[in-house]
């Protein structure tokens, strides 16, 4: 594995070389996706709390195909992503009657103008679903595909002055119906998406709306980043415990912010998952790592780093915020991460250690907060098996 903190990552090439990390080896063929494991012991460990979450899901599957809720595919998804990235291979045949099952509920999701959804949620459902997809890499899907990346490059934002950037939501894309305004996850996973299907671009030649505003998005990942010098706006923070770290939009941060109580100036918080969110965006928007936006998100997550907490979140959001932080640091090539007090943490070991400590005993996972979902087993299961199945694969 490559030591440096980012690589540049996601080639120009077939799906293998541009899906989400994890899934891009789940095509190819076992003898390829398994080196001499570092720790087989652990991998051991590992592979059996995927199985056993994975066979939990299996049971929780609605007849219907749907897992938690049919109102919302983008759950489904995530769960057939976590089938689909089984290092065993025991869950990869696409003939499984629970993949079959999950992607026929989400073909009868799918709408004309390359949506897929239930009525509500339009953009997150649609991505997540459309990663889901690509990762199948069924040629069936693939005319819905290029419909799907139309709507989702569409979706952009862009609310002042056609085809300027010209206000701090710009680039970004939101929930696509009455929240329709931009935020870290929804651009976070619409990037994802994009990438994900990224080989489908070059079917579509020059066309309107064949490709994303790369720059445009990259701006408005930076109007959300805690980092005076290059944010302009009037919340940054000052504080050099928020420097580099990310809020949810301009302007709105979950963690909240303090005031000065001198100037009544209002400063928002950085916090963990989002921030992991903004060093996955700029990976996919392909920064150069040693870029000072990538390098400032980077020295705030290596301030922050705790398995324990989503870092100025306390427990809410804990699974997404270490399945963002396996998915990031992943990507980013990393096994071993630099911290600010000089310490180095093997963090795939360490991440993997507490999800098996935190599996409970029927194979599930689930957040005693409900904040964001997280009581729901089915989508935190999902969460910790994908992060585990990459884990594996760094093992």
């Amino acid at each position: 594995m490559k030591t440096s903190l980012l690589f540049p990552l996601l080639g120009r090439g077939a799906v293998g070389a541009v899906l989400v990390f994890f899934v891009a080896q789940a095509a190819e063929p076992a003898s390829t996706v398994v080196p001499s494991p570092r720790d087989l012991s652990l991998r051991n460990e590992v592979q059996r709390a995927i199985d056993r979450g994975l066979d939990w899901l299996r049971r929780s599957q609605d007849t219907n195909g749907w897992w938690s809720t049919a109102d919302h595919p983008a759950v489904t998804a995530l769960a057939l992503t976590a089938f689909l990235g089984d290092p065993s291979r025991r869950a990869r045949t696409n003939a499984a009657p629970e993949i079959e099952r999950g992607f026929r509920y989400l073909r009868d999701s799918m709408k004309p103008d390359g949506s897929l959804h239930r009525g509500a949620l339009i953009n997150y459902n649609t991505a997540i679903s459309v990663t889901a997809l690509a990762v199948l890499g069924d040629p069936r899907d693939e005319d819905f595909l290029r419909r799907a990346r139309r709507f989702l490059v569409q979706s952009q934002n862009d609310f002042g002055e056609p085809g300027r950037v010209d206000t701090e939501f710009d680039g970004g894309v939101g929930y696509g119906d009455k929240y329709r305004h931009s935020d870290m996850n929804n651009t976070l996973v619409a990037l994802e998406a994009l990438r994900a299907t990224q080989h489908l671009a070059a079917d579509q030649g020059n066309a309107a709306g064949a490709d994303l505003n790369w720059a445009a998005a990259i701006r408005f990942l930076e109007s959300c980043q805690n980092l005076p010098g290059r944010n302009p706006a009037a919340w940054v923070s000052d504080d050099p415990r928020d420097r580099g770290g990310f809020v949810y939009y301009p302007g709105h941060s979950m963690a909240g912010g303090v005031t000065n109580a001198a100037t009544g100036k209002v400063s928002l918080r950085s916090y963990g998952s989002i921030s992991y969110a903004g060093l996955l965006s700029y990976i996919y928007a392909r920064l150069e790592p040693d870029d000072p936006r990538v390098q400032a998100v980077r020295d705030w997550l290596a301030a922050n780093y705790t398995l324990e907490e989503n870092p100025g979140m306390g427990q809410q959001g804990l699974y997404y915020y270490l399945h963002l932080m396996t998915k990031a640091l992943h990507a980013a090539d990393l096994d071993r991460l630099p911290l600010a007090d000089h310490r180095v943490v093997e963090w795939p070991r360490e991440v993997a250690l507490h999800l098996l400590n935190l599996q409970r005993a029927d194979g599930s996972w689930w957040n005693e907060n409900n904040r964001w979902w997280e009581r729901d087993p089915n989508l935190v299961t999902a969460y910790a098996v994908m992060a585990l199945e990459m884990i594996w694969r760094r093992l």
